[in-house]
């Protein structure tokens, strides 16, 4: 499987599980995505997405997005879509 770097964390809420993300590049809800840091390393499936608290189906790249994580994230771990 290819991994293309399209993110990065920028900041975890942890009583909602949400992660924010920078884009680098498109994403889709659907996509399978490899979040991946010193300690956080796992992949998921994005269920869904917002951006300023509206929900979207689809992100691209300089969008701010959040998502909802089921382990805890770190600013600066990447976000890689799974090919």
């Amino acid at each position: 499987m290819e991994e293309k770097e399209i993110g990065i964390v920028s900041s975890y809420f942890e009583h909602v599980g949400v992660a924010a993300i920078k884009l680098s590049g498109g994403l889709n809800v659907g996509d399978k995505v490899h979040i991946k840091g010193h300690t956080t390393d796992f992949k998921k499936t994005i269920s869904s997405m917002q951006i300023e608290r509206k929900k979207v189906e689809k992100a691209k790249k300089g969008d701010h997005i959040g998502i909802k994580v089921t382990k805890k994230v770190r600013p600066n771990d990447k976000v890689f879509l799974i090919k």
